[in-house]
């Protein structure tokens, strides 16, 4: 064979190469696409918000009943619940938008309960 034909044959060689390489790359984007939308879908009806609670009170069952009709009693404007989560009872307070919000108002019911904090929770 000639050099002519050789260096032909490697011409055609990587043309292929090269259509195949950028059709196989082509096809990998549009998955990657679709992956993209499909999660931004689903993230629109799976919203996780972060909301920040004050957890007042964490032990047993019948004192954690009491805080959380005391702290009523106190501090009528915020909404309590009490959250078993094995093997303790926890007392908590608010459903506060930003971090912000929730220690300003630790910050007042720390007065009366010395023990509280400001925990996070995905709802």
């Amino acid at each position: 064979m000639n050099k002519l034909s050789i260096r032909l044959i490697i011409l055609v060689f990587l043309a292929i190469f090269l259509n195949n390489t950028n059709v196989f790359s082509q096809s990998e984007n549009e998955k990657i696409s679709a992956l993209i939308e499909q999660k931004k879908a689903f993230n629109k009806t799976n919203k996780n918000i972060l909301v920040f609670k004050i957890q007042i009170y964490n032990g047993n069952e019948t004192q954690a009943y009491a805080v959380k009709r005391n702290f009523e009693a106190d501090f009528p404007e915020y909404r309590t619940k009490i959250i078993y989560k094995t093997p303790e009872w926890k007392t908590h307070a608010g459903n506060f938008r930003t971090r912000l919000e929730a220690d300003r108002a630790l910050n007042i019911v720390k007065l009366k309960y010395a023990g509280a904090i400001v925990l996070e929770e995905k709802i």
